[in-house]
């Protein structure tokens, strides 16, 4: 059976995935994502996604049939790419810039086949809009703790569902792995969704 290992220490990736009937192992790359710097947000999301998966795909203690797939997401506002936010201040003044507003979420997803050595990337990107939520709920939200671990400071299926008032694209892909996408990159490899499935 092939085994998949997702590159990544999102529990919403993990989760998004068992939700699917699919029980990868988790394997954290522990790539240093400051390296990579000034690109277009999508082509930063892609980039990113591909050196977590390259870092994971090189270890030795692979199965040896191995999918690795790794993803990373920013959102886009202004053209701006936004990651995870440094510090409750920075979360705070992200939302003051994004509510009653509208971004684009950015997921770079990267699969690599160990037994043949083959690569497929692509990014999948959804229009996320915004509440016009007050400092108040700005600021309970920011205390919780949970926009400090998520690119672009929010989540759709955590505490920040309520602030975001519709999205046009892929849901799973704002939650950060694009079921869809991550189909079509395994058809490319030449494998079926339905054999990952627990």
């Amino acid at each position: 059976m092939t085994t998949l290992v997702l590159a990544s220490a999102s529990p919403a990736r993990l989760s998004t995935l068992r939700s699917a009937g699919i029980e990868p192992t988790v394997i954290v790359s522990g790539v240093d994502e400051s390296q990579v710097d000034g690109l277009p947000p999508a082509e930063l999301a892609l980039q990113l996604a591909e050196l977590k998966c390259a870092a994971v795909a090189a270890r030795s203690d692979l199965p040896e049939d191995a999918l690795v797939v790794g993803c990373d997401s920013v959102l886009e506002l202004d053209g701006e790419a936004l990651g995870k936010p440094a510090d409750a201040d920075e979360a705070v003044r992200r939302w003051q810039a994004m509510r009653g507003r509208t971004g684009t979420l950015h997921s770079g997803h990267s699969l690599h086949d160990t037994a043949t050595g083959k690569i497929a990337a692509a990014t999948a990107s959804t229009v996320v809009h915004f509440a016009d939520i007050t400092d108040e709920e700005i600021a309970a939200y920011v205390a919780t703790g949970e926009p400090l671990h998520v690119a672009g400071a929010f989540t759709v299926d955590g505490l920040g569902g309520a602030f975001v008032t519709g999205i046009e694209g892929d849901y799973h892909n704002v939650v950060g792995l694009s079921l869809p996408l991550f189909r079509d990159l395994l058809l490319e490899l030449g494998h079926t969704w339905t054999e990952l499935w627990a």
